[in-house]
Formats: C-alpha cells, structure tokens, sequence
C-alpha cells in the first residue's frame, strides 16, 4: 500500500460544457506532445477538496463557483509520482501529488472562460472528449487521467439547453 503522506494533496477538476466535452488547457511555456491538461492545484491548509477546487477554477480558468454545477466528488486519493528531473525542480518534501477529482458542469459561456485574472497557467484552451485527456497530459500523470476518464464517463453526455 502507498504511504499517502509523502504526497501533496491536489483537487483535479473536470470541467464539462453542456456538450459533454471537457476543458483542457495549454500549459504556459511548454513545448512537445504532452503540453495540455485539465486544471489541478494544492488544497490549501484547512481547505476542503471542493474549495480547493473551485478556488482552482477560478485561479485558472476564470470561471466562479455560479457559473457551474457540482456534479461528482471522487472519494479516492489517486497519487502520482513526480519524475526525478520535476522532484529536483520542485525540491520540497513530497515524491508526487495525490489528486481528488470534481466534476462540473459549465453553465457559463466560452467568453466567460478567462485564463487572465490571475497568473496565467495556460496560455490556450479548447474542448475535448473526455476520452482524449490522457494521451494528451504528461506520461507521468496518464494513469490518473485513465482512471478519472472511466469515472467520469457518464457526465460526457449533452444536456438539453
């Protein structure tokens, strides 16, 4: 069994339009086949994992807790670890992350999406199929996106407007 403390908790969010697809963004400065992934950040002290989360949304995406529905919190941690090129850029005290998943559904519009309020994370973004997202995140964090894609599997359904 994987002793969880050596990972830094993180809220992964999947953000589904009313078309069923998800949110993915384009990492700021990165280069290569692996540059896209859904939103995630650390859960701050005294956080739960749905402030977390939302909080997130908002960081990098732009998008407030009213302009979506909570659809799905997954229990589970889903850890992964760092490889040793990004453990020696992080330094720290942690091997990797372990990441609990929200699904939302965006009520919004796409020029309600602002990847500028803050510091920007991703420099683009667009709408995939939920199936699509793990070949299209870093080898490191595929795993977990297989097994969140298979859980939240039934939110990619289009939802009458």
């Amino acid at each position: 069994m994987t002793d969880l403390s050596q990972y830094r908790p993180n809220a992964g969010l999947a953000l589904f339009s009313k078309q069923g697809r998800v949110f993915v963004g384009r990492r700021v400065g990165s280069s290569g086949p692996f540059q896209w992934q859904m939103p995630q950040g650390g859960v701050d002290e005294g956080e739960d994992i749905l402030e977390a989360a939302l909080r997130e949304l908002n960081e990098e995406v732009g998008v407030s807790r009213k302009q979506v529905q909570v659809l799905e919190i997954l229990e589970d941690w889903q850890p992964y670890m760092f490889p040793p090129e990004v453990k020696a850029r992080l330094g720290g005290p942690y091997i990797g992350q372990k990441q609990r998943w929200c699904a939302f559904r965006f009520l919004g519009t796409d020029g309600d999406i602002r990847l500028d309020l803050h510091e920007p994370e991703f420099d683009a973004w667009r709408w995939v199929n939920l199936n699509e997202t793990p070949s299209m995140v870093v080898p490191f964090k595929q795993n977990v996106y297989r097994e969140m894609a298979e859980k939240f599997g039934k939110w990619t359904v289009q939802i009458p407007t």
